[in-house]
């Protein structure tokens, strides 16, 4: 018999997996380029080239050998040095290996940070619409997520909510930019607003609250809009980040913690998070891989690959009548359902072969996400499928 906790996991488990799964079923019916999967955030871009060249030198170099066993739970010394240097090069900060820890990518790295933080009943406060998987990662150390409602103006967070939703139990602060599920970046005014608020609240309650940024999209920014750095702003920023969208390498599990010695409590934070990453199970990160993720640090994926998608869906899409904020990074599209029961509606597309994941899963009912990092021609032979249905149902 399984345990009480993850029978409440498994009723509620991913309905981005679900989809994705339901995709695959319906492929092996219609074949697979008659249907259009938009559920899955899986990139469709290949690494950048300079991935496939850094693991052929390190395979075949002197050291390779080695390459494949244990080290400092932390990550190889000469990796996170040279992952703190290049941080310190791009945001102007002044980081060192001793502020990194290497992570089985951006949901091990949060799960190792919240692991790290958490006593039960503590809370998490995030914005809607989130990552679904928050809700989960926070439970897994028995914390209480608490839920910011959706400003569906602009999708920027909802700051005079948030205030009010603070307590003596807040121990952190999720943030997730460019976001997923919306695209939308947090502007440096919402970020500097934001610090203010926490820095007042705790001085208020006399707690350290520590803001999480969760990054995995960093890298994919349009029209050369600025992701501003979070610690610049406030000293108690955790930062976790991901490889898996940068360099398109979701299924090698690599990032990396970044915690500012400026933030409080940080000696046990660091000391905490080692033995989390232990603990867990991971022991370390994927070793092949920091090596590799240190050789492309500047290295890109074809992000117009990207931006030729946004701008085809956008456009189609919003002359079809279809309503959405246009997304400033990530490779997602936030739309609003033309009826009010967004499940209904992706229940409509399926019929059409069109695979949409509801907004109900991000903490936001009446919209619907569309992963459009798929193929153009996706795209191309979906539009149709998405006007016919806008027109069925008006």
């Amino acid at each position: 018999m399984i345990s009480e906790k993850m029978k409440v996991q498994v009723q509620n488990s991913s309905v981005i997996r679900a989809m994705f799964e339901e995709g695959k079923r319906l492929a092996g019916i219609y074949g697979a380029e008659n249907v259009f999967d938009f559920s899955l955030g899986n990139p469709n871009v290949e690494p950048p080239e300079e991935v496939k060249q850094a693991i052929l030198e390190i395979l075949q170099s002197e050291k390779s050998m080695n390459i494949h066993g244990y080290m400092n739970n932390s990550g190889y010394e000469d990796v996170r040095t040279t992952i703190a240097q290049s941080i310190n090069d791009k945001f102007g900060t002044a980081f060192t290996q001793n502020n990194i820890i290497m992570s089985v990518g951006a949901g091990g790295g949060l799960n190792v940070i919240f692991k790290t933080l958490l006593n039960p009943e503590d809370q998490v406060i995030t914005f809607a619409p989130f990552f679904g998987e928050y809700r989960s990662y926070v439970a897994n150390y028995d914390g209480e997520l608490v839920i910011v409602s959706p400003n569906t103006v602009d999708f920027q967070p909802n700051l005079e909510e948030f205030k009010e939703k603070i307590t003596p139990k807040t121990k952190a602060v999720i943030i997730n930019s460019p976001n997923n599920p919306t695209g939308v970046i947090y502007s440096e005014e919402t970020i500097v607003k934001l610090s203010e608020i926490l820095r007042e609240k705790e001085k208020e309650f006399g707690t350290d609250i520590y803001l999480i940024s969760d990054e995995p999209y960093r890298e994919l920014a349009y029209d050369n809009t600025e992701v501003p750095y979070p610690s610049k702003y406030y000293a108690n920023t955790i930062i976790g980040y991901s490889f898996s969208k940068s360099l398109s390498l979701p299924g090698e599990r690599i990032g990396y913690i970044v915690v500012p010695s400026e933030a409080a409590d940080y000696e046990n934070i660091i000391s905490a998070a080692n033995i989390a990453t232990r603990i867990l199970g991971f022991v370390n990160a994927p070793s092949l891989f920091q090596r590799v993720a240190a050789k492309c640090l500047n290295a890109k994926v074809d992000l117009e690959g990207y931006n030729r998608n946004r701008e085809l869906l956008y456009k189609g899409l919003s002359a079809y009548g279809y309503q959405c904020i246009k997304p400033e990074g990530a490779f997602y599209l936030f739309v609003k359902t033309p009826i009010e029961n967004e499940v209904e509606f992706c229940n409509l597309a399926k019929k059409k072969n069109i695979l949409l994941v509801p907004g109900s899963a991000f903490g936001c009912p009446g919209y619907v996400r569309i992963a459009y990092c798929v193929a153009y021609k996706t795209i191309e032979k979906a539009l149709p499928s998405f006007k016919a249905l806008m027109e069925e149902i008006r």
